[in-house]
């Protein structure tokens, strides 16, 4: 009988061991089953890794083991969710519509007059309220608010927004278009 031959017979004889084995590790003879099947396949295709004069039963324990602990630590991470409801829980919007709605958004701003694009930044993107704005621009709490409003207006325009319905998830936009500062 040739080596290779002796090695499968080996791996053979230990397959009682290793579903006793796996059953005790899985507690379920169908999940034992795959265990054992997957430990030999994995050992017949690594067979030239066995190092022949030790064990190959415990060559074999020791690629069920690691398997089965893999399958362990991949389960933990793993929920089940057969109808799909923790998924829509998590659901993460795709970044790309928002990176396009930035893109569009920086176009339309390079559109506005400079004094309205200031303003609109300064109380929509800063944060500032009407009165800092005014003081930073030399010039009164009125004619800001109604720049700020005139660049909304525009940007609506321009970017060919239904105030009430086009925007989406984008805070930025929403932020440009529809703030509220104190005054």
């Amino acid at each position: 009988m040739s080596v290779e031959n002796s090695l499968k017979q080996q791996m053979l004889n230990a397959v009682p061991h290793l579903r006793a084995f796996a059953i005790s590790l899985a507690g379920s003879v169908d999940k034992a089953d795959d265990l054992v099947q997957s430990a030999l396949l994995k050992g017949l295709s690594n067979l030239d890794k066995f190092q022949p004069g030790t064990s190959m039963q415990a060559w074999l324990f020791t690629i069920l083991r690691n398997d089965f602990l893999t399958q362990t630590r991949r389960r933990k991470r793993e929920v089940e969710d057969p109808e799909g409801s923790w998924a829509e829980k998590v659901a993460v919007m795709p970044d790309q519509g928002a990176r396009l709605d930035f893109t569009d958004m920086l176009k339309a701003l390079s559109k506005l007059p400079v004094d309205q694009r200031e303003a609109l930044l300064l109380v929509g993107a800063e944060g500032l309220s009407y009165e800092d704005a005014a003081r930073i621009c030399g010039t009164n709490i009125g004619t800001i608010k109604s720049r700020i409003n005139r660049a909304r207006n525009r940007l609506t325009e321009i970017l060919k927004l239904d105030a009430d319905g086009d925007l989406g998830p984008d805070n930025l936009v929403k932020a440009a278009l529809f703030m509220h500062a104190s005054p």
